[in-house]
Parts: structure tokens; sequence; C-alpha cells
């Protein structure tokens, strides 16, 4: 279930730690602020990964679930240099 419009998907299946989280910020680094990446990924490190990702960064976790053997996340771009992700400690 979408948060809000999908600006760029990331298709990170078959991919390892930590490769999911490093094209993920390489893509919300050419994204404008406010856009939405949504990252679907088979490797179960994503669900510490992504959301650690999301807590050293300016970048907001919108969502986090698991479909069947699929983790999907989306994160919200944000450029401010503090990061302030409230929302992220709603995601388990």
């Amino acid at each position: 279930m979408s948060s809000g419009t999908i600006a760029v998907e990331l298709d990170a299946r078959g991919m390892r730690c930590p490769l999911p989280v490093l094209r993920a910020r390489r893509l919300l680094d050419e994204m404008r602020d406010g856009d939405i990446l949504q990252i679907t990924a088979t490797d179960p490190a994503s669900v510490r990964d992504v959301p650690a990702f999301c807590t050293m960064s300016p970048h907001t976790l919108l969502m986090a679930e698991v479909q069947d053997d699929l983790y999907i996340f989306e994160i919200q771009k944000r450029s401010d240099t503090s990061p302030d992700n409230e929302a992220n400690d709603n995601i388990p």
C-alpha cells in the first residue's frame, strides 16, 4: 500500500547488502525534495538496513512492509541537513 505518489522505483530484488541502500542513496541524491522512492528488495537484511539508513539521513521512511518474500519500502526525499525523522519511529 503506497503512502503517496511514487516518483522513482528501485527494483533491488536479488541485490545483497549493502547494494540496495547504496543504490537508494544514489537515486535519492538525484531526486527532488518531497519525492518518494519505492524500494522492492529480497534481502532480509534490508529490513534492518533501510530503516537504519533513513535514521542516519534526512530522508523519511514512510512505509515498510513484507509481502511474501519481498520487502517493500517507501522513502521520502528530504534535503534538510538535520535529521528529524519522527515518522521513522513508527516503522517496525
